[in-house]
């Protein structure tokens, strides 16, 4: 049966935005995002938990014998447990990577204490500089919307070509609808999320100052084509709640 499993410490609470000098900080994975980021996840992103316990499902599913797993942005290892948790094949190896340092460094301590049998490797690293080869299966956790919107089609289309055939690309970002009106709406809802977890009107508006030009979300039409471009035929939302998705991609 797939485990659910998380990453982190849910008891260090997220207040980075309450305080007075984060006023105009661009966002950025520092050392002091990295110690309250389980919370930040949970309290920001609708469907998280529920992305990441899919995961493991997919993996139980589709990791195949004698390839690789990539989580590509692992922050602190959420979506590498639940792969390394739910692996139901032989000789299959997870490479995690991320180039915050400080992420890195709490994503070792935390697969250190994971008993599960299959190796990881967790690298320092840019994932724009990372070889797919034999991948079975690819996840992009929320990572790709924080690269250049001109090097996207680059990245899926190297992940593509490093795929064996029957692998699995999940690929989880938050979304601008191009609807206005529907747009206005997810974004109101999803702040009422936000504030029912307890943050401030004053935190969510500095967390969206701070991300302005940071985070550049893209379309669901505009993520599928990209995907087509780069030759996944088949695709689809697979989970959705508010602006945030999650897109299921087979080689």
């Amino acid at each position: 049966m797939p485990a659910f499993c998380s990453a982190g410490n849910y008891k260090l609470k997220d207040t980075i935005y309450a305080e007075e000098n984060t006023g105009a900080r661009s966002f950025e994975f520092d050392a002091a995002v990295a110690e309250v980021f389980p919370d930040m996840l949970r309290r920001s992103i609708p469907g998280y938990a529920a992305s990441i316990q899919a995961i493991g499902t997919l993996a139980a599913r589709h990791a195949q014998a004698g390839t690789n797993c990539y989580d590509l942005g692992c922050s602190l290892g959420a979506a590498t447990l639940a792969i390394r948790q739910n692996i139901a094949v032989a000789d299959c190896r997870i490479i995690a990577v991320d180039k915050a340092p400080a992420m890195v460094e709490q994503c070792r301590g935390i697969l250190a204490n994971d008993s599960s049998d299959t190796e990881v490797s967790i690298l320092e690293a840019d994932v724009r500089e990372i070889e797919i080869s034999r991948a079975s299966m690819v996840v992009m956790n929320y990572t790709l919307q924080f690269l250049p919107v001109n090097e996207r089609v680059d990245m899926i289309s190297k992940i593509h070509a490093g795929m064996v055939d029957g692998g699995v690309f999940v690929l989880s970002e938050k979304v601008v609808d191009e609807d206005p009106k529907v747009e206005k709406l997810l974004v109101d809802l999803h702040h009422e999320f936000k504030r029912r977890n307890a943050y401030s009107d004053l935190e969510i508006s500095r967390k969206r100052a701070a991300l302005e030009n940071v985070l550049i979300p893209d379309t669901v039409a505009t993520h599928k084509q990209r995907l087509a471009d780069a030759g996944f035929q088949h695709s689809g939302v697979w989970l959705r709640c508010f602006n945030f998705i999650s897109i299921v991609a087979i080689k």
